[in-house]
């Protein structure tokens, strides 16, 4: 896809997100009753539904023939570029009135996300990326920070319920091993802003283990142009798995995420 056409997707994307911003805005510190999918840890709320429709309804309209693939409704659609859609990344956050969360929304064709946006709406925050770069408010981003540990701040939900329940006092261990490496570690949800903020350059290294598409395809796509380095752990942005992103110039090599994550993953 050439930049030109990867640029107007961007734009799409852009005006999906914030065509929701308002709702979002208004909605937050509401206290809106949440429901829960595949457990009380996993909640949704009726603003999730509602942001969804409202995003489908505007990149139907301006990409007609797009596959929409949605965190609440699912797939739909068989066309050649296909959007990951997550209305709000951080509904916990936004269901509790912690000011962490966004939408987040990227377009891909074949196996390359051509554009995307992180879109955070308390602070009116606006991640883009396409082929040509990528930008917070208008101003270039750049990925570069820490150099090593030592310096760095990690962004991770690392353990989730999920692991504690599977893996335990190993998952203990290997929480602890970050904690003690890092000169901060932070666990504030929402993975799409977290890989935005490395893409500023406002935290060093974030990791997720157990992720879905439409939670890190736009974030990928920002680290990758802004310079930094976007890792899928288990093969593809595409599929449910983990990642490890950084910013450019972080020793990797030396770090405790390569020997925790890249040399024995956790299970």
């Amino acid at each position: 896809m050439d930049q030109s056409t990867a640029a107007d997707l961007s734009a799409v994307a852009v005006e999906a997100a914030r065509a929701v911003g308002d709702r979002l805005r208004e909605a937050f510190r509401s206290r809106p009753a949440v429901e829960t999918k595949s457990d009380f840890h996993d909640p949704v709320t009726e603003h999730d539904h509602a942001a969804e429709a409202t995003i489908r309804e505007v990149i139907e309209r301006r990409v007609p023939g797009s596959t929409i693939i949605g965190e609440e409704g699912g797939s739909m659609g068989s066309g050649e570029i296909r959007w990951y859609v997550d209305p709000i990344d951080g509904t916990a956050n936004f269901a509790a009135g912690l000011p962490f969360f966004c939408v987040s929304i990227a377009a891909a064709v074949g196996d390359e996300v051509v554009a995307g946006v992180v879109y955070d709406p308390v602070r009116d925050d606006e991640f883009r990326a396409d082929l040509g770069g990528a930008w917070c408010n208008g101003a270039p981003l750049r990925s570069s920070g820490a150099a090593s540990d030592r310096e760095g701040m990690l962004l991770t939900s690392y353990p989730t319920p999920w692991e504690l329940a599977e893996v335990g006092e190993e998952a203990l261990r290997r929480f602890g091993r970050m904690v003690e490496a890092f000169a901060s570690t932070r666990r504030p949800g929402s993975t799409a802003l977290k890989l935005a903020h490395v893409a500023g350059g406002w935290a060093d290294v974030a990791y997720g283990s157990r992720v879905s598409p439409w939670d890190m395809a736009a974030g990928s796509l920002l680290i990758r142009q802004a310079g930094g380095v976007f890792i899928p752990l288990d093969g593809s942005v595409f599929e449910p798995g983990g990642y490890l992103a950084h910013v450019g110039g972080f020793d990797l090599a030396g770090s405790v995420m390569s020997d925790l994550l890249l040399r024995g993953r956790p299970a």
